[in-house]
């Protein structure tokens, strides 16, 4: 039985002990130490992305017609909006599923950089590859089409505000999802019933992390909004140092 299994057999049966401070400490050093790279990758990556997006709108509505559309009364945004907000859906969750694991590599970044160790750019596209990008999928593919659903729900009942608030906790108690399928070698079920059963131990601390993770990327919007980009790595890293602290890096399964 490895580390991550071993570790986590312990924490269901007695839980865990886990500081504030030094998870805050740990995540923030390790920040300093990605900031740059992670930014730079997330502002080219970017770009690239709106690029290709938008030729692809263009190619599949054309210039004129999609013209057409926004300036006509009856086809204002709000309302192509709320009339395809099912296709909408079902798109951010094919992307989400496309960039899960190139996302995933950000955490790779905080473990090399954690260990002082040089990050190579083939290795932000390193879980790709079997097993690890089955895993990734399937698991972004579960946590999306849940929160979708339920949103949906919420909607046609005129709940959206709670369908909003039940997104952000679906995502806090799966934050540990990812880190556990790339450091701990588990398959994506299991990976998410273990985030769930190990936030639950202990959320109000967990989620304070997360809260502070949060603003501190958020502070990039006073840089014009193109320093959110090299503050947004500050939220990988508090994913890392909070699975660190919880679980603790397996080197003997982990994905090299």
């Amino acid at each position: 039985m490895n580390q991550t299994l071993e570790r986590l057999q312990e924490i269901e049966k007695n839980g865990y002990q886990i500081d504030f401070g030094n998870i805050f400490n740990h995540a923030f050093e390790n920040y300093k130490k990605i900031a740059l790279y992670a930014g730079s990758v997330i502002v080219i990556f970017s770009v690239l992305f709106i690029v290709f997006s938008a030729f692809s709108l263009l190619s599949v509505v054309g210039v004129t017609e999609m013209t057409k559309d926004l300036s006509s009364e009856q086809h204002k945004i709000e309302r192509l909006i709320e009339s395809n907000i099912e296709a909408m859906g079902i798109g951010s969750i094919i992307i989400s599923c496309l960039l899960s694991p190139f996302q995933a590599a950000f955490l790779k970044m905080a473990d090399h950089a954690d260990r002082d160790e040089n990050f190579p750019v083939s290795s932000l596209f390193s879980f790709y590859k079997l097993p690890y990008l089955k895993e990734i999928v399937i698991a972004t593919l579960l946590i999306s089409v849940v929160t979708f659903a339920q949103a949906t729900l919420f909607r046609y009942i005129k709940f959206e505000f709670l369908g909003i608030l039940i997104n952000y906790f679906i995502s806090f108690i799966t934050l540990l999802t990812i880190p556990l399928i790339i450091f701990g070698n588990l398959q994506a079920m299991n990976a998410i019933k273990h985030s769930i059963q190990i936030v639950l131990k202990q959320p109000i601390v967990l989620l304070g992390l997360i809260v502070v993770a949060i603003i501190g990327s958020l502070i990039g919007f006073m840089a014009c909004c193109v320093g959110l980009f090299f503050t947004i790595p500050f939220i990988y890293s508090m994913n890392y140092a909070i699975y660190s602290a919880i679980i603790g890096i397996d080197n003997t399964t982990e994905n090299e």
